[in-house]
Order: structure tokens, then C-alpha cells, then sequence
């Protein structure tokens, strides 16, 4: 997606600035055009101006929690026979800046004769599948029942990632305390015992060399050190920002040890719980496998199931299909295969949900279990080169008196 500036008159002839988000130039105002704006000028940003808007939507995004609580209001609210505007007014007022700006045109969409998903469809708020799911609903006049359900899968989404996220605080903790002290050591406590050492003129160490090496480097170059982090992660971005690079990025990251497979279970934990809810609400099994494809977040995942849904439309059983692709796991063609003869493929989908779900959190633990000894042991053996090399010129020279 292309990030542009736009300047653009509304309805009463008001000229106004903003950022819209797009595919191309021709997408960008075919959006604002939607949004009743006249375009004026249309740029999009680049360089410098493209890495300050990642920064502020790194820290002004909507958040899953927001869309979690959203999504269980609207649903109680249609639910109870409220109108769908006025349910969607009440919202806006309660929910967080940056999100009550997009609920406020969406109601403005929907008042003015647009569908639900059509306007919810104009943001990347919305996942798309979010957005299919609240089309079906639509169609089928079932929309209560429909938001209802996405928000129990919402909020179990969330609570998986809540639980994730908790077994992997203190490892995290740790790491970033031994990182703070290590860098304190190196850049203010160890250059004022060198000056010492230097007083003395005393015979250092191998441990101590290579000690002090650390330090005048880090000392004299820390800045260009964060300089580099921080260029290497906005390239790397940009990179993961291409079809290329982000399919070799996921690739790679599958393949790597105990993290891979870790990925993979909440992958297709996600696979089979989404699909399962799409299949639910009635949409078409080929159109929901290409929702599902764009929506997991991972593009070798999503390349395998395009090739999925194009070999099911030409005739193929779903889990016929499954079985060749290497990437999915035994158990999911077999499972598939027992819920399209049953006739119950939804049912047993959310049991496959839940099994690989129980899997991944099941990792997390041993992850975090296994990690605690082995930080340990790594702040042991740094404090341990500490000593030995801030000690040892002392001892040195307390024995030459």
C-alpha cells in the first residue's frame, strides 16, 4: 500500500488535507471520490516522510482490542433492534480518537444508502475478512448472529494472543535489563577504571584488552551503532514491503529452529478457525479460501492455499488438494476429509482450531520454560567476564606492592 497526501474540497466547498492510503494514484482518489471529496492535489510519500508516517501508525494504530470491543457492542446493539446508524453514533462517541474517526465515516457512508461492508471495506481497519463475513450477514439478514460469532472469535484471538505475550514478559525483561546494564558498564563504569589502569601502568590482561576494546568502541561509535539498528529495521521494513521480500522474510522465518514451528501452529490454528467462521456465515468454500489467504499474515501460506482454491474450483476435494501441498500438516487434509464427508466441515475446523491452538500455547510454555535457564546462564557468563576482567589488573597490581 502507497501512502499519499491529498488536498481536496468536501460537500460545502472546504478544502482539506489528510492521508489516504492505496494501491495507486487512481485507487487514492476513486476513495476519496467515495468519501464525497473533490481531489485538488494527489502526492505520495516517499523517503523521509514515508518513515515518519510508519512511526506514527506504529504508535497511533487501531488496535485488536478496539476492534474486539467494537464488534461485541454492535452486535448486542443490532441485536436489541437498534438502528444500525444510531448503534454506529453511540460507538463513535465512545471509542478512542483515531477509531472514532474512522466509525464516523462509516456512519456517514451508511446514511447516506451504502452497505455496512461496503463502508466498512474503505478501511484497513476492517481485515477483510471481517469485512466478507459482515456481507454474508447482510445478505442473509442474520447480521446480529453473524457479529456475534466473529466476536467470540475476536475475543478468543485476543485472549491466545494475551496469553502469548504474558508467558513471554520476563524473559523479555530480562534480556532488556542485561542489554541496559551492559551498555551502562561499557559506555560510564568501565572507561573510568581505564583511566586507572593507564595511572598505573600496569600489565593488562587478555579479558581486561578485550574488555576495553568493547568499550572505546562503543564509547566512540554507540551512536552510529542505534543509527544503524534503526536504518537496518526501516530497510528491512521496506523490504518486507515487497511480494519478494516479504514472501522470502515469511519463508525464512518458517524455517527457522523452535520459532518456525511455533509460527506455523498459530498459523494454522488461524487458518482453520477463520475458515471455519466463513463457512459458518455460508460464503462459498473457493472465495473463502481467498479470503483466508490474504488474511493469515504470512505469504507463503497464502500462496499455497491460492493454489488450493484454484485446484477445488477445477473440481478437486478440498482435502485432496491440502494433502500436496508440504506445508500443511497430516492431520489437516485428514480432518477436512472427515468434515466434507460428514457434511460438517465447519464443526470439525474449529476442532483442528482448538487442537493447534492447545499446540502453540502448549510451545509457548516449554519456550519460556526453557529460556529462563539459558538467560541465566548467559548473565551468569556475562557477569563472570566482568569480574574477571575489571578484577584481575586490580589483583595484578596489588601484588606488586
Amino acid at each position: 500500500m502507497i501512502v499519499f497526501n491529498y488536498l481536496a474540497k468536501d460537500d460545502h466547498g472546504k478544502r482539506v488535507k489528510g492521508k489516504v492510503e492505496a494501491q495507486s494514484a487512481a485507487q487514492a482518489t476513486k476513495v476519496l471520490r467515495e468519501r464525497h471529496l473533490v481531489v485538488i492535489s494527489l502526492k505520495s510519500v516517499t523517503g523521509f516522510g514515508e518513515g515518519l508516517v510508519f512511526i506514527h501508525k506504529l504508535f497511533r494504530r487501531v488496535r485488536l482490542k478496539d476492534l474486539v470491543t467494537f464488534t461485541r457492542q454492535l452486535s448486542t446493539m443490532v441485536a436489541s433492534g437498534l438502528p444500525l446508524a444510531e448503534a454506529l453514533n453511540i460507538l463513535q462517541n465512545q471509542a478512542k480518537p483515531e477509531f472514532g474517526a474512522v466509525i464516523a465515516e462509516v456512519v456517514r457512508d451508511v446514511q447516506g444508502g451504502m452497505a455496512l461492508a461496503d463502508a466498512l471495506g474503505k478501511h484497513p481497519v476492517f481485515p477483510e475478512v471481517y469485512v466478507a463475513l459482515v456481507r454474508a450477514g447482510e445478505y442473509g439478514g442474520v447480521l446480529d448472529q453473524v457479529l456475534n460469532r466473529m466476536a467470540e472469535n475476536l475475543e478468543r484471538q485476543q485472549d491466545f494472543l494475551s496469553k502469548t505475550k504474558g508467558a513471554l514478559v520476563y524473559p523479555a525483561i530480562v534480556i532488556i535489563g542485561m542489554v541496559v546494564v551492559s551498555f551502562i558498564m561499557l559506555v560510564v563504569v568501565i572507561p573510568k577504571l581505564t583511566v586507572m589502569y593507564e595511572d598505573f601502568g600496569a600489565e593488562l590482561p587478555l579479558p581486561t584488552k578485550i574488555l576495553l576494546a568493547i568499550t572505546s568502541f562503543m564509547g566512540r561509535f554507540w551512536f552510529l551503532l542505534v543509527l544503524a539498528a534503526a536504518v537496518g529495521s526501516y530497510a528491512l521494513h521496506l523490504w518486507r514491503q515487497t511480494p519478494p521480500g516479504r514472501y522470502q522474510f515469511d519463508k525464512r522465518v518458517l524455517r527457522l529452529p523452535i520459532i518456525g514451528p511455533l509460527f506455523m501452529k498459530i498459523i494454522l490454528s488461524e487458518f482453520a478457525r477463520t475458515l471455519a467462521l466463513l463457512i459458518t456465515a455460508g460464503i462459498p468454500i473457493i472465495e473463502s479460501l481467498n479470503i483466508v489467504s490474504h488474511a493469515l499474515g504470512n505469504a507463503v501460506i497464502a500462496s499455497e492455499l491460492s493454489t488450493v482454491a484454484l485446484e477445488v474450483e477445477k473440481g478437486a476435494s478440498l482435502a485432496e488438494s491440502l494433502a500436496k501441498r508440504e506445508v500443511f500438516p497430516a492431520l489437516i487434509p485428514q480432518m477436512v476429509s472427515v468434515g466434507e464427508e460428514t457434511g460438517k466441515l465447519d464443526e470439525v475446523l474449529n476442532k483442528v482450531s482448538h487442537y493447534f491452538e492447545t499446540e502453540a500455547e502448549q510451545a509457548i510454555k516449554n519456550l519460556t520454560t526453557a529460556i529462563e535457564p539459558l538467560i541465566m546462564i548467559l548473565l551468569g557468563l556475562g557477569v563472570g567476564f566482568l569480574i574477571v576482567a575489571i578484577i584481575l589488573p586490580i589483583y595484578n597490581l596489588t601484588s606488586q606492592f
